[in-house]
């Protein structure tokens, strides 16, 4: 089940869902928008120019307000707002159509565990011919609240739990690396 605006402000109320920091006309009929933060990475280039997915990847951070996104360029951008899910709620980020329409490709992988605690990173693509100059504090799309049939039996504790800023990719520390 989605979750409306109603129940979305009673959770935070009764602090069972946190969101800070938050402003009122953020909480939408059945989402809450999202903001951009200030801190952007960029992979490095390795010698090779090979990204192995066993090796710990190199990243450039930069803490900034205004961020120019060139053409065909991918950066990693996070949100200004930090959650704390409970154990029986999901959510899905999706990007605001406004800004699809200019080329600019918001994405996370997949959807925010049950549990999880943190900024959400962002994965940002300029798929236009032009330059879109990103702007921290501006809104970039929306997380989307879904409840759980019960609480999860395992809920999120993992490598990325409370992180802040744009995180980089820590692919290289699954067990499953095979």
């Amino acid at each position: 089940m989605i979750l409306s605006d109603k129940t979305i402000l009673e959770m935070i109320k009764e602090k069972t869902l946190t969101i800070s920091p938050i402003e009122e006309h953020q909480i939408q009929p059945a989402s809450v928008d999202i903001r951009l933060g200030n801190t952007f990475c960029i992979v490095e280039d390795t010698s090779n120019g090979i990204i192995s997915l066993n090796d710990e990847i190199k990243y450039k951070t930069m803490v900034t307000d205004h961020y120019l996104l060139l053409p065909g360029q991918f950066v990693l951008a996070t949100t200004m707002e930090y959650f704390c899910l409970p154990d029986n709620l999901t959510a899905f980020v999706e990007g605001r159509s406004s800004l699809g329409r200019l080329g600019l490709f918001i994405q996370n992988a997949g959807w925010v565990d049950p549990g999880f605690e943190g900024e959400i990173t962002l994965e940002l693509f300029n798929a236009n011919r032009c330059a879109i100059e990103l702007c921290a504090g501006r809104r970039v799309g929306q997380l989307v609240f879904a409840q759980l049939d019960d609480h999860a039996l395992n809920p999120y504790r993992g490598k990325y739990q409370g992180q802040r800023g744009a995180t980089s990719s820590k692919i290289f520390l699954d067990t499953d690396n095979q």
